[in-house]
């Protein structure tokens, strides 16, 4: 699995749950930038997209 995101600045498992909660919960890259700021965790919107 971890060749998967090799080279990528955010750990897998961050990784897997923006992806398992934008395919499950139908939000904007923009609801998970806020939802991931909540844990804590700086991401830009485009960053998920990529």
């Amino acid at each position: 699995m971890s060749l998967a995101f090799k080279s990528r600045h955010f750990a897998s498992d961050i990784i897997l749950l923006c992806m398992r909660w934008y395919c499950r919960y139908a939000l904007s890259y923009r609801d998970l930038e806020e939802m991931m700021a909540e844990l804590g965790l700086s991401v830009d919107h485009t960053t998920i997209y990529r």
